[in-house]
This record gives structure tokens, C-alpha cells and sequence, in this order.
């Protein structure tokens, strides 16, 4: 690691050597260090892989504030892709869905961290509806949430509606205390906390004061005509199709929507149909309507999480096969289009 210089290396390590062993464990090589020489042994594609993560982080370690474990799993995340997005030195103007489409918000830049992020930034910069679908912790909220405030920043809308269905996950929470905004609260808290991190807190205070970042409910979109304005409705899942017709028919002129969610966590009552998972059967190939899907691969969150989600879809696999086959076709392919 060129140039040597103790501090960056002990930053580059982490305390008790922590950083150094979470690469070891996710990429299952050994690394030995000796001032500032490194020396990785394992298998050949994942000494490179490591080698391009060590010298990523050693480059952060330039502005001298401390390294965290959670950039650690964040660079080793973006590496660990087969198709992971390279920022290209230059950018081709008649190739530019090559490139990193990065956003810009007063606080901080953000940067997608695999192809399928990529592409969804993209697909929301292109189209006036967007859906991202896939399992927690794959950015789809966090994106959407950084699209919509480097458009109000840069004037190309006039205000962020951050839209919710206000349905329990799997709990009675019974009647909420306080206004329409503090009863809907709870269910927005993660838009909100991505928005702390990129407008600051008191920025955002100011503008939900003067309603150019609005809260609703789903409940109460009905009947509004929505124009210059992005639009953010998560939790999508746990929409009925009645709703979600309801709330793709509110987008007017100037207006973009991002509608997210799981499909392997739907809330509804059992047998409710989920508007998320039927809308995707209508509307795909239709004009100006983009599709992202995203997969256990593209977590950003703790390691754990992603063995979480790929062992859930690993045992539905195993229960969806080992299912009895019905004596009727027609209503078997009903009941897996149903599902």
C-alpha cells in the first residue's frame, strides 16, 4: 500500500484487525499483513477481488476519517458482483447507460451499488412510473427517496409525497394518538430517516411545514390529481388492486411515480389479492412504465441479512415443488398466476 503511512494502515485494518477479517470471512481467503505489504492466499479470483477491495478502502482512508464496518461490507458487496458496475474513467455520450449513474444530494453522493441498482436509477431518470421489486434491504426505498430529493433540489419538481398503505405487519396496533401526520408516521419512518440523511433534519422539518414534502396515507389519495410532483409509494405489497388502479390513475403532467416492494412479505388478509403483484401482469411492456427487479444478491445490509433472504427463498422453492399436482391444468396455472 503505497504511500505507507501508519495511521491509514490502522485505519485500513479497524480495530483488532476487523476489517481485514470480515474480507477474510466473506471472500474465504487468508490475508497477512507486515507493515504496509499485503500478502492474500486463496483461490486466484477472490485474491483479486480482494485486492481491488483493500486498495478501494486503503484510497478512502485519505480524507483520515475512520473506516466503519458498515463501509467495509458496503465496498466488499459492490466487488462481489459478477456484474458489477465500474465507474468508467471517461463517460461515452452515445453509451451512456454504461456509466454509474450517480445522485446528488445536499448531504451526500450517492453511488448504486450493483448493476440492478444501476439500471433502476436509471429506468426512474427514463419513465414516468416505476416499479422496484425485491426482497429488504436492496435500496429500492433509499433510491427512490434519493431520486425524489435530487429532483426537488435541482427544480425539476415542486414537491415529494411519501405515500404508505397503513396496514400491520401482522399486528393489531389498534387506533394511533395525534394528527393524520403522527398516526402515519410510524409507517413512513424509513422514508423519513433517508431523508434526514440527505436533507438534514431541519431542512426536512421546514419543507413537510410548508407541504413541499407531504405525508399521506394511501387511503386519502383518492380523487387528487397529483402534477410536478414524485411520488413514493412504498410497501406497495400491501396494496389491493382496487388501490393501486386507484393510485397509478392520480400521476398528472410533470410528475414521476416509484412504487416498491416485496412480494415475499404481503400483509394483506388472506386471501386479498396484493395490487403489486397483479399490477406487474398488467402493465408490463407498457410505454413509459419501467419494471426493476432485485434479488438476494443485491442486499446492502448486514451480510446476515442476505443469508436470511436466500435460505426463505430457498425453503419456498422446496414447498412450491414439492406441492401435489392438480388433476386440472387451468386451475393450476391459475393458482401460480394467483401467486
Amino acid at each position: 500500500m503505497e504511500p505507507e503511512n501508519p495511521h491509514r494502515l490502522a485505519n485500513l485494518s479497524g480495530r483488532l484487525n476487523e476489517h481485514i477479517q470480515q474480507i477474510e470471512q466473506r471472500l474465504h481467503i487468508k490475508i497477512q499483513s507486515r507493515g504496509n505489504l499485503f500478502t492474500l492466499i486463496g483461490d486466484a479470483a477472490a485474491v483479486s477481488i480482494a485486492s481491488q477491495i483493500l486498495e478501494g478502502l486503503y484510497k478512502l482512508t485519505e480524507n483520515r476519517e475512520p473506516l466503519s464496518p458498515s463501509q467495509v461490507h458496503l465496498i466488499i458487496q459492490e466487488h462481489m458482483h459478477d456484474d458489477v458496475v465500474e465507474e468508467p474513467e471517461s463517460v461515452d455520450e452515445e453509451a451512456p447507460e454504461q456509466s454509474v449513474q450517480f445522485l446528488r444530494t445536499p448531504k451526500l453522493s450517492i453511488k448504486p451499488r450493483s448493476n440492478h441498482q444501476n439500471e433502476y436509477v436509471r429506468a426512474i431518470m427514463r419513465n414516468d412510473i416505476n416499479f422496484g421489486i425485491g426482497p429488504a434491504g436492496t435500496g429500492k426505498t433509499y433510491l427512490a427517496v434519493a431520486c425524489a430529493v435530487e429532483a426537488l433540489v435541482n427544480d425539476r419538481v415542486n414537491r415529494i409525497l411519501l405515500v404508505r398503505p397503513a396496514v400491520e405487519a401482522g399486528e393489531k396496533l389498534g387506533f394511533l394518538p395525534g394528527d393524520l401526520a403522527q398516526k402515519v408516521d410510524p409507517y413512513l419512518r424509513p422514508l423519513y430517516d433517508a431523508l434526514y440523511e440527505m436533507l438534514g433534519f431541519e431542512r426536512v422539518a421546514k419543507l413537510i411545514e410548508r407541504n413541499v414534502i407531504e405525508v399521506a396515507p394511501l387511503a386519502y389519495m383518492r380523487g387528487r390529481t397529483l402534477n410536478n410532483s414524485f411520488i413514493i409509494l412504498d410497501e406497495s405489497q400491501n396494496t389491493t388492486s382496487s388501490q393501486m388502479k386507484m393510485f397509478l390513475t392520480r400521476i398528472g403532467f410533470g410528475s414521476t411515480a416509484i412504487i416498491t416492494g416485496d412480494i415475499t412479505q404481503i400483509d394483506l388478509p388472506k386471501g386479498e389479492r396484493s395490487g403489486l403483484v397483479h399490477v406487474s401482469s398488467i402493465l408490463q411492456g407498457t410505454e413509459g412504465v419501467s419494471f426493476s427487479y432485485f434479488t438476494a444478491r443485491d442486499v446492502v445490509r448486514h451480510p446476515i441479512v442476505q443469508r436470511v433472504v436466500e435460505a426463505y427463498e430457498a425453503h419456498d422453492r422446496k414447498n412450491i415443488s414439492s406441492l401435489p399436482k392438480s388433476d386440472n391444468p387451468e386451475q393450476e396455472r391459475r393458482h401460480e398466476r394467483d401467486n
